[in-house]
């Protein structure tokens, strides 16, 4: 399964500041229903993201019924993304 879509970049202070793309709800429903054939527990979903001309591994977390992409520093960077920016995102499952 492959997605695309474009949504705002956020920030969350928790133990550790991180930034996160949310999948908007048409494609977290999508996810949700494959769910349990694509995680490897607790939840968390694998994938290949790509942004820009990045493309990095990592794992999907839900949030409040929808699923949140972890953005990395490096990729944050490396594309000049900062917060409530507006990114366009492949997610590439199994």
């Amino acid at each position: 399964m492959n997605l695309k879509f474009s949504a705002e970049v956020i920030y969350w202070r928790g133990p550790a500041p991180f930034y996160f793309v949310p999948v908007p709800e048409a494609q977290s429903a999508k996810i949700k229903a494959e769910a349990s054939r694509l995680t490897y527990g607790w939840g968390v979903i694998p994938v290949t993201v790509k942004i820009g001309k990045t493309e990095f591994t990592t794992s999907l977390f839900p949030k409040n019924g929808l699923y949140m992409v972890p953005v990395k520093n490096a990729v944050r960077f490396a594309e000049d993304l900062e917060v409530d920016d507006l990114v366009s995102i492949s997610l590439k499952f199994g």
